[in-house]
């Protein structure tokens, strides 16, 4: 179990320390692709090389629809066994949802508490839920990017009917109509040294892979990890952490 005096005495020295970083992009858009190519972020393991955490409350539903026996095809399912699951305002509602997002939240919180770099994946659908995590962070001390991952919405649906945890069709446009609304919105939110856009509508090979991401890291997000912390309430931080252990 990650106990938070472990996790406070790792982040003054995490590579990440203070660094958080927003995935954002539709069902179907290869934001966990992404997230590898760019951080290192396996699939079956939610930390990377830079110390950054992963936090997706995706995750944690797909553990519980396994661990009950439901499967992740949500597409597949009754529309009442879906609103069970899923729905807080179905009569029958099961509550899995909203344990699923409390659980996403406890992880944040704990990563957080030590100041441990985090990258935090969503569609980003909802703008002011966005901008409320953004703002929670930048009062805890984090410089704040967002990764911005874009599909053709036909390569969305057509990848969605590829995953395990397929969703009705309808839902996938409608989100992927809202996070495109929100895309200049977050832009002019994060400035532009602090918002990367990443086409990933193109299936590409290993090698292509790699030198595309290679060039993107290079691009933005290596320089925002490895730049000193700006955010003044974080540099304050950081100074205390150190008087202590001087102690």
């Amino acid at each position: 179990m990650i106990k938070l005096k472990d996790l406070l005495a790792e982040g003054v020295y995490d590579p990440g320390v203070l660094k958080a970083i927003f995935l954002a992009g539709g069902p179907g858009s290869g934001k966990s692709f992404v997230a590898m190519g760019l951080f290192g972020i396996p699939e079956k393991i939610n930390v990377s090389p830079y110390g950054l955490k992963m936090v997706n409350q995706d995750t944690e539903l797909e553990t519980f629809l396994k661990k009950y026996g439901f499967g992740t095809d949500l597409d597949a399912m009754p529309d009442e066994v879906f609103q069970q699951l899923t729905d807080p305002g179905y009569a029958d509602y099961s509550g899995m949802r909203t344990r699923t997002k409390q659980m996403s939240k406890d992880r944040l919180k704990l990563y957080t508490q030590g100041r441990l770099g985090v990258v935090i994946d969503g569609t980003g659908h909802k703008f002011g839920s966005i901008k409320d995590k953004r703002k929670r962070l930048m009062d805890m001390g984090y410089d704040t990017f967002m990764v911005f991952v874009h599909t053709d919405l036909d390569i969305a649906q057509k990848r969605n009917m590829t995953r395990p945890r397929k969703l009705n069709p309808e839902i996938v446009e409608k989100s992927w109509n809202d996070v495109q609304r929100n895309k200049a919105t977050f832009q002019g939110m994060f400035g532009n040294a602090n918002f990367l856009l990443v086409d990933n509508s193109k299936t590409l090979g290993e090698d292509q892979a790699k030198k595309k991401f290679n060039m993107l890291v290079k691009k933005g997000i290596d320089k925002f990890l490895k730049r000193p912390v700006k955010n003044h309430l974080g540099k304050k931080w950081i100074e205390k952490q150190l008087l202590l252990k001087k102690r």
